[in-house]
């Protein structure tokens, strides 16, 4: 009797923890869009309501941003009155205000150009920051915790000039070591991703105390280095920096990596495009090689439209996956949201955190965006299975117009 209920208590137990198992939504059961189709629901089929939708539209489309459609005009207005503020990238003028949202997988609307390729900004610097996710994932880079300057030799630039040198030119540095200062020798991955490294030098042209300089004229050149890790400072000289060191990593150009490992697998267009600009060239392996940039500061940067956005925020909000492939390691992704000691709203470029519902005060805590001026953002909200790509909207624009849709949930 006793051998007797052991067995039925073990059948129960599998009964059950199959039972539970088959509760758990599994990634066959995921709803993923297909290369050159995506599906589309009308809200009312999801649950949602269609009122809180089309007021989302509408609040969306109302609260476009005021600055210049000419993005070079936009930068000579704006970053362009920095010290060596000149362009060196393309610009190209933007489209109207554009969103898509995104629900349960599914494109439930979308409104604007979704298939105008624009600059998008900062937003590239997720797409960088995921790039070295696939570094570390690889093995490539063993640890974040790695100082960066063993994994970068000497980088020769490539350009075009004559084969003996002048006079003046004798005995001057002629390859380029970013990493080689005594405080840039203690830079880690971490602090380059967490926008902390207070990395030094001059990179295509910028130095980095030109980017948004200091109000105190007399600290531009002369002060003292924080400890790297520390101290937070958004600084896209620096970013340019990580994007040189992860493409002497690759040995490859980093448009290259991102298109065989994350865009092409997800469906993404054939249309997007990843600029550095036009003195950012090395050579690697006998071939020259554009250096991306990792924003479009001074021009130049990721040329994507909003479904491709889209696509990327699925993939995150998704924890990598795609289908039935892992194309970020989900412990990459959980690094990338977590929030950094010296800044809490901040994980890895360019995700950024709600924390304390401070970024977005309508959406969960959870949430996190990819963030690029304009504004050009890519929210990611795992808690109501949803994500929502607007553009050249407004920063109170973009709090209203999420919580227009969350109302929808309601």
């Amino acid at each position: 009797m006793i051998k007797h209920s052991r067995f039925l208590l073990v059948a129960l137990l599998i009964s059950a923890y199959s039972f539970g198992q088959s509760q758990k939504p599994t990634n066959s059961s995921l709803y993923y869009p297909k290369a050159n189709a995506w599906e589309t629901r009308s809200p009312e089929t999801v649950g949602l309501s269609a009122l809180a939708i089309q007021k989302a539209i509408q609040i969306a489309q109302q609260a476009e941003s005021p600055n210049p459609r000419s993005m070079e005009e936009n930068h000579y207005k704006t970053f362009g009155k920095e010290p060596f503020g000149d362009g060196i990238g393309p610009f190209e003028d933007r489209g109207d205000q554009t969103g898509i949202i995104v629900y349960k997988g599914y494109k439930i609307a979308e409104w604007g150009n979704p298939l105008k390729c624009d600059m998008t900004h900062s937003v590239a610097k997720s797409f960088l920051s995921s790039v070295v996710g696939l570094a570390v994932d690889q093995q490539l880079i063993h640890s974040v915790n790695d100082l960066v300057e063993p994994y970068i030799p000497p980088i020769e630039l490539f350009a075009i000039n004559p084969v003996t040198k002048p006079a003046e030119q004798f005995k001057q540095p002629e390859l380029l070591q970013p990493f080689n200062t005594p405080h840039n020798k203690t830079i880690t991955w971490e602090s380059m991703l967490r926008q902390t490294s207070d990395w030094e030098g001059t990179l295509w042209g910028k130095p980095d105390w030109a980017d948004r300089p200091d109000a105190d004229a007399k600290k531009w050149l002369n002060r003292t280095r924080n400890i790297q890790g520390t101290v937070y400072e958004y600084n896209d000289v620096r970013v340019n920096a990580l994007a040189l060191a992860i493409t002497n990593v690759f040995r490859k150009p980093l448009p290259q990596v991102l298109k065989q490992y994350i865009m092409d697998p997800i469906g993404a267009s054939n249309t997007w495009r990843w600029t550095g600009y036009r003195n950012s060239w090395l050579v690697l392996d006998g071939q020259p090689v554009q250096s991306v940039s990792g924003g479009g500061h001074w021009g130049g940067g990721m040329f994507i439209h909003a479904e491709d956005m889209a696509r990327f925020g699925l993939l995150t909000l998704r924890n990598g996956q795609w289908n039935n492939q892992q194309l970020l390691s989900e412990s990459w992704l959980k690094q990338a949201r977590t929030p950094g000691p010296a800044n809490a709203e901040y994980g890895y470029m360019n995700f950024f955190l709600n924390t304390n519902r401070k970024f977005l005060p309508a959406a969960p805590a959870s949430a996190f965006v990819h963030v690029g001026n304009g504004n050009n953002i890519i929210y990611v909200d795992q808690e109501h299975d949803l994500v929502v790509v607007l553009r050249w909207i407004s920063q109170a624009g973009m709090n209203q117009t999420i919580e227009a849709i969350l109302a929808g949930f309601k």
